[in-house]
């Protein structure tokens, strides 16, 4: 078992231009060496990440993707498959202490070859799993909305929708992070250029899109998370790393979806003719695109509804109740940290568990998934007898 790499990184700075007044950690990732930290604020420690080349000796600043920890009284840092750092925030909440940097996963690959500089991405640790988004997409008039509205009813406390993204302004009493997230063009433009929307389109001139962090928020109110998109929006979110199961709803036939169109008095016959090309088109992608895991046809709409159960897991085989949003670790602000294999071990310095021999967490990170531009999620920890060899209990 080794002590996490935790140390001041001043000596090597010497020479090299930079000044230091914060606490730094760093670790060893090939030929680079990633620095950690940054300078005190009111006792507190901005997190900032930089690169030393060992093999041209030279400091590179790079590009950082996510969302960073907020400024801390100070971290521990240790590294994980040589691709990310998990990071302990020190003295934080419990939702908020565990983060991973990551130097080198896919995500990390990929931006590199997009932005053809050095990146380091973000990612906040959640304890536990999440259920899969749902993508469901078909046809105007194919009933979709129906069927998405009576899942809402029967199961109101399991599955939420994501709020989208537009650049364009919000109406009269529309809401910003209730109707839409309304936001400039710049800022969106530049979300998506770092991977961070699942799909986006342009409409009359402005933006729309799914954010990655919209998904995020409704696994983590403990919501499974209902994508109700287009065809090709489904595309772009089947080539994200977003892990779903992607439904398409097809009409018994093209004769009773003009029949559908036409009964809902809402459009002229122009609309309705373009929305028939359109599904026609949309048909042909959703059944031979390889896009979607299950295809149903609602000539029926209640036999259509107990087959998307089934698919959802929803038909009696599994519980119905929604998971719980997993909570945090109460950690102490003086901790230390060592690593065992795919375990990690806190040593807490203060009993500040349920008892004084309680004072040992196990972060047992084998099962890690997902990651930037995400969470990082299956994180599971146990609390350890200090005094006994096994794992005492879950924590939860």
């Amino acid at each position: 078992m080794g002590e996490a790499p935790a140390f001041c990184f001043d000596n090597l700075r010497n020479g090299f231009g930079f000044k230091s007044k914060g606490f730094e950690t760093s670790a060893d990732v090939g030929d680079k060496t990633f620095v950690i930290g940054g300078e005190n604020n009111d006792s507190t420690s901005d997190i900032g990440v930089q690169i030393y080349d060992k093999s041209t000796g030279k400091w590179v600043i790079p590009t950082v993707l996510g969302t960073k920890p907020k400024p801390c009284k100070g971290h521990s840092a240790i590294l994980l498959n040589e691709d990310r750092i998990m990071i302990i925030i020190r003295g934080s909440t419990p939702d908020d202490c565990i983060w991973f940097l990551e130097v080198d996963t896919k995500y990390v690959k990929e931006q590199k070859k997009v932005l053809g500089t050095e990146v380091v991405a973000w990612s906040k640790g959640v304890r536990g799993d999440a259920d899969k988004p749902v993508v469901i997409s078909g046809p105007s008039g194919v009933g979709k909305g129906t069927l998405i509205n009576m899942l809402m009813k029967e199961f109101p406390s399991m599955f939420g929708f994501s709020i989208s993204h537009t650049t364009r302004a919000p109406r009269c009493n529309e809401n910003n992070g209730v109707h839409y997230h309304f936001t400039d063009r710049s800022v969106m433009e530049k979300d998506i250029k770092d991977g961070k929307f699942l799909e986006f389109a342009s409409v009359h001139g402005n933006l729309y899109g799914t954010s990655i962090e919209a998904v995020e928020a409704v696994a983590d109110s403990g919501k499974r998370c209902i994508l109700d998109i287009d065809v090709q929006g489904a595309r772009s979110v089947r080539a994200s790393s977003l892990d779903a199961i992607f439904i398409f709803i097809c009409p018994p036939s093209m004769t009773e979806l003009d029949e559908r169109l036409r009964a809902r008095e809402t459009e002229t016959e122009e609309q309705i003719l373009k929305r028939l090309r359109n599904a026609e088109a949309e048909i042909e992608q959703g059944k031979s695109s390889g896009i979607f895991d299950h295809i149903l046809y609602n000539d029926n709409l209640e036999e259509c509804y107990e087959n998307l159960k089934e698919f959802l897991g929803l038909d009696g085989s599994a519980p119905t109740n929604h998971k719980p949003s997993p909570k945090g670790i109460d950690l102490p602000l003086n901790h230390t940290v060592s690593k065992f294999d795919n375990q990690v071990l806190i040593n807490c310095e203060t009993p500040e568990l349920e008892t004084a021999s309680k004072n040992l967490i196990l972060l047992d990170v084998s099962s890690l998934q997902g990651g930037a531009p995400g969470r990082t999620r299956e994180l599971n920890v146990y609390s350890i007898d200090s005094f006994s060899d096994g794992l005492n209990e879950k924590l939860s």
